[in-house]
């Protein structure tokens, strides 16, 4: 029963990894329709086991799923981006507020940024932007408050999802972002040195500059097909 139960989790997740890849690669643009019939006799599983993956998947950002309705592929505007950077400013500079006001152990932070840099310099654009999304609950985590990590995380999913998907089209290369290292690094000195104010402001303004640049970079890059 155990073996049997642990191959059907195992085909799930297999799944959901195939896929993924399907999104990545562009098979599944941002907001196409995942027809779980047509998936299914593709990869030539049960229609069951495509929407446990589909739902893997929504868990991980990379869907939506609305009730009675067919799950999409996400796409977010590039209103959609702008606002969402506004709430990442306001969520993450209380984060880093808090967290410096706590004092709390940076170790875990800072080895998030040191990941980024080594995937950065192996040109591992999957590394930089998983340590990346640690980088950003954690500081969310640190701060000490559970509810703003919980939202934090119901945004920070999906948005991380679709930049992955952005950059994957795009052909960008890791060494653009060696600015926004340096921004992540200068946030833990801000936390290390208890000031909490500054680095709120520092968060803000810098989810502000990423807004403006951001959408329009991946967006750009796959028109020129660079």
């Amino acid at each position: 029963m155990h073996s049997i139960l642990a191959t059907d989790g195992l085909v799930k997740h297999d799944l959901a990894e195939r896929l993924r890849r399907e999104i990545i690669n562009g098979s599944l643009p941002p907001g196409m329709r995942i027809i779980e019939r047509k998936w299914a006799l593709k990869f030539g599983v049960a229609q069951g086991s495509i929407r446990e993956a589909i739902h893997i998947l929504a868990q991980d950002g990379f869907v939506t799923k609305e009730s009675g309705r067919s799950a999409r592929v996400i796409h977010l505007s590039e209103e959609d981006v702008a606002k969402l950077y506004e709430l990442r400013g306001a969520i993450e500079g209380l984060a880093a507020r808090l967290a410096a006001a706590a004092q709390p152990d940076l170790t875990a932070l800072q080895a998030t940024v040191d990941a980024m840099r080594q995937s950065a310099i192996a040109g591992s654009f999957d590394g930089l932007l998983d340590s990346d999304l640690r980088f950003h609950l954690e500081l969310c985590k640190i701060s000490g408050n559970t509810y703003l990590l919980e939202h934090a995380r119901r945004i920070l999913l999906p948005f991380f999802a679709f930049v992955r998907m952005r950059v994957a089209a795009s052909g960008q290369e890791t060494s653009a972002w060696d600015k926004d290292l340096e921004a992540h690094q200068r946030i833990i000195l801000l936390l290390r040195e208890g000031e909490g104010e500054v680095a709120e402001l520092y968060v803000k303004k810098a989810m502000a500059r990423f807004s403006k640049t951001a959408y329009d970079n991946w967006e750009k890059r796959v028109s020129h097909g660079a």
